[in-house]
């Protein structure tokens, strides 16, 4: 078989597996792939082809990587959360100084940072305003 060829299907292969994770990282990949196959249909040995392969596949890696790392600082902390607004209720102070508190939500105890003051008393209802990591961030409405 060709070597052009083979490189065009493995393009289109991993274009096809793509579709599945929607990240684009195979998509990159596969459009280096085509350059791969450029190369060879063009008469280049299969060195040449390798490194445009690789030089495609590495640069749009890089252009995808940067692309996610900026939506990602673009979203806000509570975006697509949907537990913002749900009710919590105080059980405990770990750290009542830091704000650091024992909260019941979806019947289990969650670690919460307490945006209040005065401080409430355990046993008060609040509510979810936001999450960082693992840790719900709230306060009385």
């Amino acid at each position: 078989m060709e070597p052009w060829l083979i490189w065009t299907v493995a393009g289109f292969i991993l274009i096809t597996l793509e579709m599945v994770s929607g990240t684009f990282y195979m998509l990159v990949i596969g459009v280096g792939a085509f350059a791969g196959a450029l190369a060879a249909y063009a008469g280049g040995g299969p060195i040449a082809q390798a490194l445009g392969a690789s030089a495609v596949a590495l640069l749009g890696t890089g252009a995808v990587y940067a692309w996610h790392k900026a939506k990602r600082k673009a979203e806000s902390p509570t975006e697509n959360m949907l537990d913002v607004g749900q009710s919590v209720v105080l059980e405990t102070w770990s750290d009542s100084n830091q704000g650091m508190a024992r909260v019941r939500y979806r019947g289990t105890t969650w670690d919460a940072r307490v945006n209040a003051v005065p401080k409430p008393d355990p046993g008060a209802t609040l509510y979810i305003i936001g999450q960082e990591g693992s840790t719900l961030l709230v306060a009385p409405r």
